[in-house]
């Protein structure tokens, strides 16, 4: 099995179910399964910390899980049109993985979700891209081929797989949605097969 480091950071649960739904994706692919993962939230307080382990969720992210994953898909909630900072903050962890080439030819897509339409989706999901870049890894969208990336009147970009969840912050997906970030996953897990098969 090979897996798919998801990796994502959540606040109310909208990225979380993207995830989730996107690691079911990913394992409608033979021989691929999804590796579930966050990072800690960050505090401007010098003294404040977060668990070593989450309360719920995923489990950190560690450094061997870029090592050991065959592609990444990146997941962050909208913060005024770009990734949140602790997602920012992990990936300017990252410099050893940067020098090794780690990530070097892996494929990658990105996912989010903001609590209106206009709040800045594609901006944030092109935020997420540059360390993705910067890294060396290959870049996926979503293709026109999808239906509901065109029909969508929720979430969906040709970047991305996204959610919109109002100002309540409802984490539950729309059908398009759900099945964008379906197709997202399963097309990220054939690509790396596709990739790392001799």
């Amino acid at each position: 099995m090979s897996d798919i480091l998801i990796l994502y950071y959540s606040h109310r649960g909208s990225v979380r179910a993207l995830a989730e739904r996107i690691a079911r994706g990913v394992e409608s692919v033979p021989g691929m399964q999804a590796r579930l993962r966050t990072v800690p939230r960050v505090s401007a307080a010098c003294e404040a910390t977060e668990p070593c382990i989450p309360y719920s969720g995923a489990p950190y992210v560690e450094a061997s899980d870029l090592v050991e994953c065959a592609g990444i898909a990146l997941g962050s909630p909208v913060r005024f049109g770009n990734m949140a900072a602790p997602m920012k903050y992990f990936w300017d962890s990252t410099v050893a993985a940067w020098q090794n080439g780690t990530l070097a030819g892996k494929p990658a897509c990105v996912f989010t979700a903001s609590s209106s339409q206009h709040g800045g989706n594609e901006t944030t999901l092109l935020s997420m891209m540059l360390p993705l870049l910067h890294h060396g890894m290959l870049l996926l969208g979503l293709p026109y081929t999808e239906p509901d990336l065109a029909s969508t009147n929720t979430g969906g970009t040709p970047y991305g797989a996204s959610h919109v969840s109002g100002a309540s912050g409802n984490p539950l997906l729309s059908e398009a949605e759900s099945r964008l970030a379906f197709v997202q996953g399963a097309r990220l897990a054939t690509v790396a097969q596709k990739l790392t098969t001799p």
